[in-house]
């Protein structure tokens, strides 16, 4: 990973992040020091470097994994979560992750543009899906937005 991750420090300048599969270290032990034929566990490592100074973690594959899946969960709610206020595009800018805004979940599944006209196939919270046509400059309120090439 490099600085253009997206990850910044608390003043808001970007931070470099550098993972690797550190040195490996004894997977178990005794109180004298590493056991006789010990089978090394490998490390993941973390490496940030904010202005302020480098920060350096390590940590098993699972807890990595562990790391990870925190991380989409969190990436995952972020980007669900209602916005302040609806916005309005038009029929033809719609994208797949678009959720109209309404009394009833609908997200678009997908949208075709055919000329003038746009089909947009929505699908409802209980998973029910259908096709409506649009005028392309139709104006579509929606309730959140994904960003864009997701």
């Amino acid at each position: 990973m490099s600085s253009g991750t997206g990850i910044t420090d608390a003043d808001g300048r970007p931070v470099p992040v550098k993972v690797t599969v550190d040195e490996h270290m004894p997977a178990t032990a005794t109180a004298g020091g590493p056991a006789p034929d010990a089978a090394p566990a490998p490390r993941i490592g973390i490496r940030l470097t904010p202005p302020a100074g480098e920060l350096v973690w390590s940590c098993t594959p699972e807890a990595a994994r562990a790391l990870a899946a925190e991380l989409l969960r969190a990436a995952e709610e972020a980007e669900n979560a209602p916005t302040g206020r609806p916005v309005t595009v038009e029929a033809g800018e719609l994208r797949r992750g678009d959720v109209r805004d309404g009394d009833r979940a609908m997200t678009v599944e997908s949208a075709r543009i055919d000329g003038s006209t746009v089909h947009v196939t929505w699908k409802s919270g209980a998973g029910r899906s259908w096709t409506q046509a649009y005028a392309a400059d139709t104006a579509i309120t929606l309730k959140r937005r994904l960003p864009e090439g997701r």
